[in-house]
């Protein structure tokens, strides 16, 4: 049996699809598993063990379908739901499962704050999606497979080989921090830290090591994606808001402090089987969510879920 699973968005989203790939690749052991994603999404899936053939999206998506028709697929896993995808699935011409996005019960949640969502991680609703084909959770958690081998020597001064990860980026700007409160963290974190974020942090993290202190090591823009997941790894705890290395800091089980600002935990993205996580935001605001993915800026101006956040709290569970 040859089987597709599609995923194309954010590195976060998928890092949380491999329960799948391990799920069904291990429980249909005869079934040769394809994965089709973007080609940024490349590396975070390159070296998964539970993948034996990894597809990249093409343009035209008419050359994607040529190459995918030729695979002769037994079945699609789609775990994005979109118009491409049921194309792709339309084209393909065979038997398919889609995930449920409960667009409707987000929707009401984001504008009404009433909330109808399902107990339940969207891990667990992803391994929903397959499991016509008779897969089950095993509750295993999360994966990440490092491309190669690292040191610590090789990326970080020997001050800080014990330290606190610090992920102060997010993909929108209502989701992470700002400024002010990662100083006012940093201060208070009396062991080495580590900021990791991309090349658009670099400045933001000069500045906050520099006004900082010199416990601080500004990570920002001089790793790759699988450099700073090992970096993740090798950290003694993780302080991230939610956003993808957030997720590989739950694939490699890590003490995890997520920080949560305009979207909420309820949505189902929070860290996925870690042994020990604490979770911080502004509970008592009634414009949270204001968004199931995030805002440039806080619609109403105050940004309260996020300059209001315990920065004592957050410093002293990393300890």
């Amino acid at each position: 049996m040859k089987i597709l699973i599609i995923r194309f968005s954010s590195i976060g989203d998928i890092v949380l699809t491999t329960p799948v790939v391990r799920c069904i690749k291990q429980q249909l052991p005869q079934c040769e598993l394809h994965y089709l994603t973007k080609p940024n999404f490349k590396s975070v899936l390159s070296s998964n063990p539970y993948i034996d053939k990894l597809h990249l999206l093409k343009k035209p998506l008419s050359e994607t379908v040529s190459d995918l028709k030729n695979e002769n697929f037994d079945y699609v896993v789609d775990l994005h739901n979109n118009i491409r995808t049921r194309l792709i699935k339309f084209k393909l011409g065979v038997k398919s499962s889609a995930f449920n996005k409960l667009n409707l019960e987000k929707w009401l949640l984001v504008n009404f704050k009433i909330n109808i969502m399902p107990d339940k991680h969207i891990v667990d609703r992803y391994l929903e999606t397959a499991a016509s084909l008779g897969v089950k959770n095993d509750g295993k958690g999360l994966d990440y497979f490092l491309e190669k081998s690292y040191s610590l020597e090789q990326l970080l001064p020997a001050s800080h080989n014990k330290y606190v990860g610090f992920v102060i980026g997010a993909q929108h700007a209502t989701k992470r921090l700002p400024k002010h409160k990662i100083i006012e963290i940093c201060k208070l974190i009396q062991k080495p830290v580590v900021l990791l974020g991309g090349k658009d942090e670099i400045e933001q993290g000069e500045e906050i090591s520099r006004e900082s202190g010199l416990h601080v090591f500004n990570g920002c823009g001089r790793f790759t994606l699988d450099e700073s997941a090992f970096l993740v790894k090798e950290a003694d705890s993780i302080i991230s808001h939610d956003t993808g290395l957030m997720h590989i800091a739950a694939a490699f089980n890590k003490q995890i402090v997520s920080v949560w600002g305009n979207t909420v935990p309820e949505l189902g993205m929070y860290p996925y089987k870690v042994d020990k996580q604490d979770i911080f935001e502004v509970k008592r605001l009634t414009c949270r969510p204001c968004s199931k993915i995030g805002y440039k800026k806080c619609p109403l101006g105050h940004f309260k879920c996020m300059n209001e956040q315990d920065s004592e709290g957050i410093a002293g569970a990393v300890h």
